[in-house]
This record gives C-alpha cells, sequence and structure tokens, in this order.
C-alpha cells in the first residue's frame, strides 16, 4: 500500500497544523494585553446575528470566507511542488 503513504503524512501534518492552531487561539486570550484575545474573531463584516425573544441565529459567513481563502493559500504553499 505505498499509494497511502502520502495521504497518511498529510493527514499527519493537517493534524499536528490544527492542533498547533487551537493552542496559540486559546493562548492569545490569557495575554492581558490583548484584550479579550480574537475578539473580532467571529465579528466580521458578513457574520449574520438574528436576535428575537427566545431564538439567536448566528451564521459567520465571512469568518468561513476568511478561514477558507487562509486555509486555501496555505495547502497551496505546502502543496506546491
Amino acid at each position: 500500500m505505498p499509494e497511502f503513504s502520502g495521504l497518511g503524512k498529510m493527514l499527519i501534518f493537517m493534524g499536528l497544523g490544527i492542533v498547533a492552531i487551537g493552542i496559540v487561539i486559546s493562548l492569545i486570550g490569557k495575554f492581558p494585553s490583548e484584550g479579550n484575545g480574537l475578539g473580532w474573531f467571529g465579528k466580521l463584516p458578513g457574520d449574520f446575528t438574528i436576535k428575537r425573544d427566545n431564538f439567536t441565529f448566528y451564521f459567520p459567513l465571512g469568518t468561513s470566507i476568511l478561514i477558507s481563502i487562509v486555509g486555501s493559500l496555505l495547502l497551496y504553499l505546502f502543496m506546491k511542488r
């Protein structure tokens, strides 16, 4: 099964990247100089919030697009041969 060795390595590196991003995000909020850490995250233009009496709907469209663009650029840079 040598055709799966590249896929396995890619999944391992993606997993390590996700763990590293999670650690960074959780540590950013710990620094007092940064305020509330990523306070802008989820409050970008294009993020929809609808609040009613007993109902709140939140759809982070702008944040999703930003994450998609950054992720695509990172994959492009790392997968470039």
